[in-house]
């Protein structure tokens, strides 16, 4: 073979030995993209079970990891709620997830010392424990240290438990706090109750 017919032969080689470079630095770059990624996933999974902690408490004590199902057993704040709540609950999320709603649990059970945190920072947000019992109740008070309230979201889902949670006996109580739910078994045959204005109004928190 000639030099010419060489040249040309390697020339022609060339671009196929540049493609199959490529096609492996892409797969090695791609590989370790997907170790990267798992590695932050498993990261931000450990993260998000201490996300919300106040004041060193977190989710043992109540706090509720982003986008916490109804279904979520391995959360305390959804399992440590009151059986009859979370039975009723996840029977109305059933029910939702027909009509393509589905049911997050913004806050459920809390710890007392969560729930004294919360104060803390609700009287220094608004500016006085008068204030602050508009939105936050005590911790000896408090429906969701008792595990008898659950905070749902998104809009959406609190919306449809809204409209349709008598029928299960899940009502709201408060007007300034469309997310709050409580059960109220008799809800069902003579409907929710009417709602106060916010906790500070519920004779329960009083005392």
């Amino acid at each position: 073979m000639s030099q010419t017919a060489a040249a040309r032969t390697t020339y022609r080689r060339i671009p196929g030995i540049l493609a199959t470079t490529s096609r492996r630095i892409r797969r090695s770059l791609v590989a370790a993209l997907l170790v990267v990624i798992a590695a932050l996933a498993k990261a931000l999974g450990y993260r998000l079970l201490r996300l919300r902690s106040r004041g060193g408490l977190g989710v043992p004590d109540g706090a509720v990891p982003f986008r916490t199902r109804v279904f979520d057993d391995a959360i305390p704040g959804v399992a440590n709620l009151d059986p009859a709540l979370l039975g009723t609950l996840r029977e109305a999320a059933a029910n939702a997830a027909a009509d393509g709603v589905e049911f997050y649990v913004n806050s459920g059970w809390r710890s007392p010392e969560y729930q004294r945190q919360l104060r803390r920072e609700a009287v220094a947000e608004h500016g006085s424990e008068q204030e602050a019992a508009r939105w936050v109740s005590t911790a000896e008070r408090s429906a969701h240290v008792a595990g008898n309230a659950v905070d749902i979201g998104p809009i959406g889902a609190a919306a449809w438990l809204s409209e349709h949670g008598a029928a299960f006996g899940l009502c709201r109580i408060y007007r300034n706090e469309p997310w709050h739910f409580e059960l109220h078994p008799e809800a069902k045959d003579h409907g929710c109750p009417p709602m106060y204005a916010d906790p500070s109004q519920d004779p329960r928190m009083r005392g």
